[in-house]
């Protein structure tokens, strides 16, 4: 159905920034980019897909900003934990096999660690993939499995079906780290449907990401940003 008030599609604004970041990403294999340029060609092509196409759907002011912190940082602690605890649990083929991928480290960390790099690769990761995935996921293909007739169907509007569809995908969008994505996946689901609230989703996986990032950076484990 077109929007006639806008004249676009309604899924626009919630599916191509994600899909403009797939996108990049597939190019950028067989047409690769040096690292100091990826980040920040990404970075403006997202920002500007995001203030161009979504910026009328986007929300950005939470509702339950104290405990959507709280629930950012105990993501965090699940994404990594199984990994401090278990050092060499994720080596399982459960994680790594033909199909999730394997865990590799595509630029070296001492590229990683340049400022031309570095603060691109945390820009993205903290504002612009919490921003364009919340919107794919949670804003609109939550809504979508439920009605094709998505613009309908209330923010946070559970549904089975569409609770353990979207998670299960979310997760599998991590490839090795699926477990983890999976809970990821459940508490940001849950959260929207608690909140009934974009921003508070944003906000959550955008403290998930910054810890993440931090973590990262301080520990020089850069298998996290594969």
């Amino acid at each position: 159905m077109i929007n006639e008030r806008k004249g676009i599609w309604p899924d626009v604004p919630y599916v191509l920034p994600f899909a403009v970041f797939l996108g990049f990403l597939a190019l950028q294999k067989y047409f690769p980019l040096p690292p100091n340029a990826e980040f920040i060609v990404r970075d403006v092509l997202l920002a500007g897909v995001l203030l161009g196409f979504s910026r009328r759907v986007i929300e950005l002011i939470p509702a339950r900003a104290i405990e959507t912190v709280i629930l950012g940082i105990a993501v965090f602690v699940v994404w990594v934990g199984p990994d401090i605890l278990f050092p060499t649990y994720r080596q399982h083929w459960l994680f790594q096999n033909s199909i999730l991928g394997q865990l590799t480290i595509a630029i070296p960390g001492s590229v990683l660690q340049s400022p031309w790099v570095l603060w691109p690769r945390i820009l993205q990761a903290v504002l612009f993939v919490p921003i364009l995935e919340e919107l794919f996921w949670r804003a609109w293909l939550m809504r979508w499995l439920i009605s094709p007739h998505f613009e309908k169907v209330p923010l946070g509007t559970f549904q089975a079906g569409a609770f353990w569809i979207t998670a299960l995908l979310f997760a599998s969008e991590h490839g090795p780290y699926w477990d983890v994505g999976l809970i990821a996946g459940i508490a940001y689901n849950w959260w929207m449907i608690r909140t009934r609230s974009l921003a508070d989703c944003i906000l959550a996986h955008a403290v998930t990401n910054a810890c993440l990032c931090w973590y990262v950076v301080a520990t020089h484990h850069w298998v996290y940003w594969q």
